[in-house]
Parts: C-alpha cells; structure tokens; sequence
C-alpha cells in the first residue's frame, strides 16, 4: 500500500464533515464588516488584509483545539493500545510531538485568516451585533462577497469553509471522539513501523482544521465563514511575498496583505475585486443620502466606478451614542 493509500484510510475522521455545506455547493453570500477606512484601503490597494489566528477576538482560538489535542494524544491509552507496543507507541508520540512542534513553533506565525459572516440573499440591512462589533458601531461598511463567483483550485492552500461552533465541554467530547476513531483505524490497519508518521500527521492534520475552524458557542451569531491561508499546504510557497506586517492597538502583529486578483497555483485567472463584491452596505449611523453620495464619489476617484451601482444603505434605526 502507497503513502496515500495509507492516509486515504483515515478519512473516517472527516466523517462529521458534510459535502453539501462546502462553500463550492452552498455558494453564499459572505459579509466582511468592516470601516470606511479599511473600505477605501481596499479600493485603493486591491488587498485583503488577513490576521493571524493567534490575535483575533475568541482569546481560545486556535490555542484551545491544537493544545488540547496534543496533551490528548500523547495521553490517550486508547491511541498507546492501538499502537500494540510500546516501540510503536514512542515513534507514533515522536511524529505527532514534531507535527504539533512544527505547526507550533514555525507554520502558526504564518497562519492566515479571513473573517465573513453568512448574509441573507435579501438582506440590505446587515445585521446589528456585527455593525456593532466590527463595522464601527454602524459608521463602517459591509462588503458582501458572492462565492459563487470565485472558482476554487484543487491543490490551492487557501480553504474556505463555516466555523463550528461548541462549549469548551463540547469541544473537548469532539477531540476524545475523534481518538477513539483514530485508534479503531490504527488498530485495524496493518502500518508498518516506517509508516507510522502518516498515521500521525493524518491525526495533526483533522486536529489543526478542528482548531482553525471552531469557536466557543458565544460567537455563534456571528455565523462566521473562512479563508484560511496555511503555509505548509504551499510548498511553493507563493504567499510568501504577500507576508506583511501591522501596527496597531494590540502592538505589531503577522499579517497577510492579499492581492485580490490571479495568483498562480492560489487563485484562478478570473479572480478581481468587482467580479467578487455582490454589494457594499453602508452602515445605518451614516446611511444618509449624503454619505451614499460622497462613497459614489470615492468609488469614481479610486477608479472603481463599476461598484456604485451595487452601494445599498442600511435602515436600521440605529444611532450611536459615543
């Protein structure tokens, strides 16, 4: 059997995952909300700019899934016993221990994300809490994106897909589920000891897309949707020259300033910012007919006239009090 027959094996651990909620079937309409500021860097520059996980607004993140699977695994009885002997066991701990190391100390810093909520086909309002936590208090923007524009490349490092979302009890029943899984396959398969690193990287691999693509149940409103960029799925590495920096709030931190357009072996040929943005609400502390004018303008000034006619402004009666 061939390496990727051997890792095909662990495909049951991908068994919660539904085919018919990939973005490529669903294809929804995703908001990014967001500042007027941000709005005219974008127009300007024909980037997105993504965070790193390690600095966004659940402190758990990422930490809580890769953590917490680690101490599981190199602690779990049930993985050691599928192990059959303790030789095994140790090289299996020794893989896994240097996946989880990797990640840890070198692909996490260049970890990339994307934040958008799902958006309502009818829906010119937005929605308050998000206005509230991300558009500025309702004086920010949504740029609402149409997925089903975007053609996705099969070998791309870039994954979109809907967070899932659990208590910190519930998160941690999922991880022991999925060892126990894990353990039925590697018990039953016959792996030879020289294999035994696929085994353990199949294991990281569904505990990192776990971490990157969960959150505590108290973000659910925001049904949130992601790109996420992972370095060691590039091993050409073509974001690289896009690896940039931000000064903020928060101090310095990693961000990835992507070019919305083509990028070989990431992005198909077609890709632009007009093609992608379905429309762009205005907030409602600032949908004034004077505001939807001069955004018109800004529109026609950073040559992206083709954008006006999908400006909408939001009728939430909501006014801020700061």
């Amino acid at each position: 059997m061939d390496d990727a027959a051997l890792f095909r094996l662990f495909d049951p651990l991908y068994s919660d995952v539904r085919p018919e909620d990939a973005f490529e079937i669903k294809k929804p309409l995703l908001a990014h909300y967001t500042t007027i500021h941000v709005l005219e860097k974008i127009l300007t520059t024909n980037e997105l700019w993504f965070s790193n996980p390690l600095f966004m607004n659940d402190m758990e993140e990422v930490r809580f899934g890769v953590v917490q699977g680690n101490t599981l695994v190199i602690g779990s009885e049930e993985v050691a016993k599928a192990c059959k002997t303790m030789e095994r066991t140790q090289m299996f701990q020794h893989y896994f221990a240097y996946y989880f190391n990797q990640f840890a100390n070198q692909n996490v810093l260049n970890t990339y994300v994307f934040c958008m909520t799902a958006h309502d086909r009818d829906d010119n309002d937005g929605l308050l809490s998000m206005w509230r936590g991300y558009g500025a208090n309702g004086n920010g923007v949504a740029i609402v994106f149409d997925t089903a524009q975007i053609n996705p490349l099969p070998n791309s490092p870039l994954t979109v897909a809907t967070v899932n979302y659990d208590t910190t009890d519930g998160r941690m029943a999922w991880l022991k589920k999925l060892l126990s899984t894990f353990s039925g396959i590697l018990s039953a398969a016959d792996i030879p000891k020289d294999k035994l690193h696929i085994s353990a990287y199949a294991l990281f691999e569904r505990i990192k897309l776990f971490a990157l693509f969960t959150k505590h149940r108290g973000f659910k409103e925001e049904r949130e949707w992601r790109v996420v960029y992972m370095p060691d799925r590039d091993p050409e590495k073509k974001g690289e020259s896009m690896f940039h920096y931000a000064i903020g709030h928060r101090g310095v931190e990693p961000k990835m300033r992507f070019k919305i357009g083509y990028i070989e072996g990431l992005t198909a040929p077609d890709l632009s910012l007009a093609k992608i943005t379905e429309r762009i609400i205005l907030g409602p502390t600032i949908s004034s007919p004077i505001a939807n004018a001069t955004v018109s303008r800004m529109f026609d000034l950073l040559g992206q006239t083709e954008l006006k006619a999908k400006l909408r402004a939001s009728t939430i009666p909501f006014r801020s009090i700061a």
